[in-house]
């Protein structure tokens, strides 16, 4: 039986994809104006910090190099301020920090499933 922990894991990567799919061909502006597209980037940026909180404290010690934190506390700003939330900071977040976080993630698991 998979560890919890890892379909947590596999979580994270599946709302990742999403983003790059909903969010591939798009500038800013497009994005922005795409209520639709910001709404589904939002919703998997919340799934991405709830299986974040899922992970255990020491595997989330074990890959420090992933921004754990930032992702749950990402996760309690879009649930709590939803309509105070700037796109752009949400743009800059799937354009700059998840791009880099995925690889290790997919490290994670790679060496969790051994």
């Amino acid at each position: 039986m998979k560890k919890r922990y890892i379909m947590s894991l596999e979580d994270i990567i599946e709302s990742m994809t999403r983003i790059d799919s909903y969010t591939d061909n798009l500038d800013y502006d497009n994005f922005h104006q795409n209520q639709l597209v910001v709404d589904a980037v939002i919703r998997n940026l919340e799934i991405i910090g709830e299986a974040s909180k899922n992970v255990p404290e020491e595997i989330r010690n074990k890959y420090n190099k992933i921004p754990w934190r930032k992702m749950i506390s990402l996760r309690n700003i879009l649930i709590h301020e939803y309509f105070g939330v700037d796109d752009s900071i949400v743009w800059e977040i799937i354009k700059t920090d998840l791009p880099g976080v995925k690889p290790f993630i997919i490290k994670v698991i790679q060496e969790e499933n051994q």
